[in-house]
């Protein structure tokens, strides 16, 4: 084991000039793949330039998730994906960047409490309840970010197609709690 396993520190990963990645942690060649595999087990690495140093991790990370829709994994929706190239400017990049990353983290915290309901005998609790309660906190808080940088706040009331999805979302879910009540 080299120091960077022992210390918890993550692995450095060079990428040289034509484009092979070598850990420096296995002294092997890897692949995309081997990456990809590396962050489903939750390794933590970093990728630099073999020559200059310079962090490619993001720009690897995206290679990857790019490999994964080509293929046929097609877990981004196109409509989100035109949204993010649509706020790709450098007034929006920090705020997107911590938004996603506290949605994505938000999203494993429930995920984990979901599994943690289902590992139980359905007494008290119901799944499906709690599922809705975090879908609900994470649209506020999608919506709270995008109104900080609306110049009109809510000036002009919400969108007609916000109101209808609400519309027709609300009245399941109190017909839902009355027939259980």
């Amino acid at each position: 084991m080299n120091a960077a396993t022992t210390t918890n520190q993550p692995i450095i990963v060079k990428k040289y000039a034509n484009r092979r990645l070598y850990d420096t942690e296995t002294s092997a060649y890897i692949t995309l793949d081997d990456l990809c595999k590396r962050v489903k087990e939750g390794k933590d690495f970093i990728v630099q330039d073999a020559q200059t140093g310079a962090d490619l991790t993001n720009q690897v990370l995206t290679q990857i998730i790019l490999e994964q829709e080509i293929k046929g994994f097609h877990l981004l929706p196109t409509a989100f994906l035109r949204s993010v190239i649509r706020l790709y400017d450098e007034n929006m990049a920090g705020t997107m960047q911590n938004y996603l990353n506290a949605s994505m983290m938000n999203f494993a915290s429930n995920q984990e409490q979901m599994k943690s309901l289902f590992g139980r005998t359905i007494g008290e609790y119901s799944p499906m309840n709690q599922f809705e309660e975090m879908t609900r906190q994470n649209v506020a808080m999608f919506e709270k970010t995008v109104q900080m940088f609306n110049p009109f706040g809510g000036m002009f009331g919400r969108g007609e197609q916000a109101q209808e999805a609400e519309e027709k979302v609300i009245p399941v879910s109190k017909a839902k709690r009355a027939k259980r009540g």
